[in-house]
């Protein structure tokens, strides 16, 4: 566990999420994977699997989707 900006922060293990894909993802590999992981939403690139994830608590998830819906 490490801190940053005075929050706690620890490491998420991602090697057994299961990662979903949107069915309106498109064949060109612009696409987002999304999995719940111990109560947490990760998200990744699906070109790249191996980098990074973000990862967010669930209210933090629905402002993320509630934004997006409702922005124009």
């Amino acid at each position: 566990m490490s801190v940053h900006d005075g929050r706690m922060l620890s490491r998420v293990d991602l090697d057994r999420a299961d990662w979903r894909r949107s069915s309106r993802s498109s064949g060109n590999g612009a696409c987002v994977e999304v999995a719940a992981v111990g109560g947490l939403v990760a998200v990744r690139d699906s070109k790249h699997t191996q980098g990074p994830a973000l990862v967010f608590a669930p209210h933090e998830w629905r402002a993320f989707l509630d934004g997006g819906l409702h922005h124009t």
